[in-house]
């Protein structure tokens, strides 16, 4: 579950915090996981993590936001995923942070939908999945993240973990080009040169129709992992 246990409570702890009254925040929040709030667990987690009013402590940080990852809550099971790749506070461990990223990204987490698929086309520290990877570069993509898009279009033309599609390519491009993606922009020029006429307009038709239903509107997740 992800609804607070006692939302006023709540809305005082965070607005503690934010005024930097870290104490008062600690008290709120710590009196709030004793009833299992999930964004309680979610917020000792932070504060533990980045010494906010407590002495530094990765350790009790992974464990408060692991607590909130399995009562439900989306931002902790991204976080967790990421503290699990990186050994933050708990040994390394790149399936359980994958599992974690993905649980998150089904959920809709933007962060978690390209951190998943970063993983899962290097390669690196888990097994190479393209067709899995793509589909996570889509729906982080979808969101308007246009970092994913531009991912996303990188395996249209390429073909990885999907079928090659110029006219999706440049859609996807497109969109990521328009953000000053300079990746974005090179592969676009080298592909707009090997676009047929047909493919060209057919391709600014996605465009056009994706802009029509979407805006301009572009997403930015929290933090993106390292692969290297």
């Amino acid at each position: 579950m992800n609804d607070m246990t006692h939302p006023a409570a709540m809305t005082d702890g965070v607005s503690a915090y934010e005024a930097g009254h870290f104490d008062a925040a600690y008290t709120l929040f710590e009196k709030l996981t004793k009833d299992d709030d999930p964004i309680a667990w979610f917020w000792l987690a932070v504060m533990h993590g980045n010494g906010d009013g407590v002495p530094v402590d990765k350790v009790r940080g992974f464990e408060c936001c692991l607590r909130a990852a399995e009562l439900g809550n989306v931002q902790a099971q991204t976080n967790l995923g990421v503290m699990y790749i990186q050994g933050d506070g708990v040994p390394a461990d790149a399936e359980k942070g994958l599992n974690w990223l993905c649980s998150a990204a089904e959920a809709g987490d933007t962060g978690a939908q390209f951190n998943a698929a970063t993983l899962l086309s290097a390669g690196k520290v888990v097994e190479k999945d393209l067709p899995r990877a793509a589909d996570f570069y889509r729906m982080a993509a979808e969101s308007g993240y246009f970092p994913a898009q531009a991912r996303l279009g990188f395996s249209y033309r390429n073909g990885f973990g999907v079928a090659k599609d110029r006219c999706k390519a440049f859609l996807w491009l497109t969109l990521a080009a328009q953000h000053g993606a300079g990746t974005a922009i090179n592969m676009l020029e080298g592909l707009v040169s090997e676009m047929s006429p047909d493919e060209l307009y057919n391709g600014q038709e996605l465009v056009t129709a994706w802009m029509a239903q979407h805006g301009a509107e572009q997403q930015e997740p929290r933090f993106q992992v390292e692969t290297q």
